[in-house]
């Protein structure tokens, strides 16, 4: 979705989606958002009835429960405030795939206004409140990896456009940077031997520019890439760029 047609901020209280991965798998990535919103004087609600974006059954090609679930979403979410993700691929759902799916339902137009007021993490600090500088220390070679559901948004800029202003970051290109992780939710699933192939290839280019850190917005990527290392036996560091943006202003990086 183009800026354009977001739905304006008017105030500093955001409503926080922390998705299921946050719920399951990270939820540091969860804290670390909350405390850099903060840092920038937004007010967080966590809605408690939060579920799901519907991306896993929407991918699967069952929109009969992935629009469930968008249903769901759309009565938890209510209200004008910005809704604000830490994932693209999350973010991409509500604004992209849920109004897909919803093209010929009585209620797209619900659909369509919380996909306006739906924010990526780094789309709306840069984009939304239009902070471009950091505060704070973080010494590292950083990695960053522009996944996939972020493309056509301004998601990649804005991440590295925060990177870059962290003192203490050098930010390092490497191979074939705009190909795909290999994770693609159920294409894993559906295909491991190919998503294995392809994360295996994405982690021999990043491996190549030698970072400290292997950063992302989205933590399916970083789960897929970050579980392939391990069990190579070649670990990476991964951190989402929240955990970057708060580990910062604590002074530098942590384990």
């Amino acid at each position: 979705m183009l800026n354009s047609e977001r739905s304006p901020i008017t105030g500093k209280r955001v409503q926080l989606m922390a998705t299921c991965l946050c719920d399951a798998f990270y939820d540091d990535v969860a804290a670390a958002t909350v405390e850099v919103l903060e840092h920038l004087g937004v007010e967080v609600v966590f809605p408690e009835a939060q579920t799901c974006c519907g991306q896993p059954a929407f991918n699967g090609g069952d929109w009969t429960a992935s629009r469930k679930v968008v249903r769901h979403t759309v009565r938890t979410f209510g209200g004008d405030e910005p809704v604000v993700v830490p994932s693209g691929s999350c973010a991409a759902m509500l604004f992209h795939g849920a109004v897909l799916e919803f093209e010929k339902e009585k209620d797209l137009p619900e659909v369509e206004a919380l996909g306006r007021r739906t924010w990526e993490l780094a789309d709306f600090i840069v984009n939304g409140l239009g902070v471009k500088t950091w505060e704070g220390r973080y010494e590292a070679t950083v990695a960053f990896h522009r996944s996939c559901h972020s493309r056509g948004t301004g998601s990649g800029e804005a991440s590295l456009t925060l990177l870059r202003a962290v003192p203490g970051v050098r930010v390092v290109e490497f191979g074939e940077g705009e190909q795909c992780c290999g994770f693609g939710g159920t294409f894993s699933v559906s295909f491991p031997t190919i998503s294995t192939a392809m994360g295996s290839l994405k982690l021999d280019h990043v491996r190549a520019a030698q970072p400290d850190v292997f950063v992302s917005g989205d933590m399916s990527c970083m789960m897929h890439l970050g579980g392939l290392a391990a069990k190579d036996g070649k670990p990476i560091k991964t951190r989402h760029l929240a955990q970057v943006l708060r580990d910062a202003l604590k002074g530098g990086m942590r384990d």
